[in-house]
């Protein structure tokens, strides 16, 4: 009854399953994913926060444009994501605000995998959307080379969110969304030093807000 509505009134870009222990299982996401498709919703999937569940692969077997979370992963979701269109998408706020594993990112790119860092911001479990502490945990925690975890931040969760044609980087054609910065010694400074202020003014289309 539900996603034929979304789909109708256009009230979604995405359909989300947290396909985890306690959670939606397997089955029931397979069933949401592929009732989805038939409307065209695009899929993404929760998974790997509280356990292995399986919702890497039933999400890599529907073409989920991201898997998010993955706290709790072995090499089997590794190799399921190797060919395939999925962003494996990391929540270091969440494991740094509850206490569990980060999650494998290090792994993932030395076995030839792009990573996506994201806030996770909700008051449950990862109660803010600072993404330059994002991009600190990434470097302090996950062991992620500041170059590795800034584009984790950027480009690679542009195309998480199904928007790397007009964001996410700095080419010509795309949108001017621009964080411009007082001037640093080092790109590694912004992570290291990640409460000290240093942004000088935003840019959204071109134009300073």
């Amino acid at each position: 009854e539900m996603l034929p509505r979304v789909a109708a009134e256009g009230l979604a870009d995405f359909v989300d399953v947290f396909c985890d222990e306690g959670f939606f299982t397997v089955e029931e996401t397979d069933r949401i994913l592929a009732a989805a498709a038939r409307y065209g919703i695009v899929p993404k999937i929760h998974a790997n926060e509280l356990g292995v569940s399986g919702g890497v692969q039933v999400g890599v077997r529907h073409g989920a444009l991201s898997v998010d979370h993955l706290e709790k992963t072995t090499d089997a979701e590794i190799e399921a994501l190797r060919g395939s269109r999925t962003m494996p998408t990391m929540l270091p706020g969440c494991s740094f605000f509850l206490g569990i594993p980060f999650g494998r990112a290090k792994d993932y790119i030395q076995a030839g995998l792009p990573v996506a860092l994201a806030s996770d911001y909700n008051p449950g479990s990862s109660p803010s959307g600072n993404m330059r502490f994002v991009m600190a945990l990434g470097c302090i925690r996950m062991r992620l080379t500041p170059e590795q975890s800034f584009n984790a931040c950027t480009i690679n969760t542009a195309y998480a969110m199904g928007v790397s044609d007009t964001l996410g980087s700095i080419p010509v054609g795309k949108k001017a969304n621009l964080i411009v910065t007082k001037p640093v010694p080092s790109l590694a400074f912004i992570p290291y030093s990640h409460q000290t202020p240093v942004i000088e003014r935003v840019l959204i289309g071109g134009k300073t807000i």
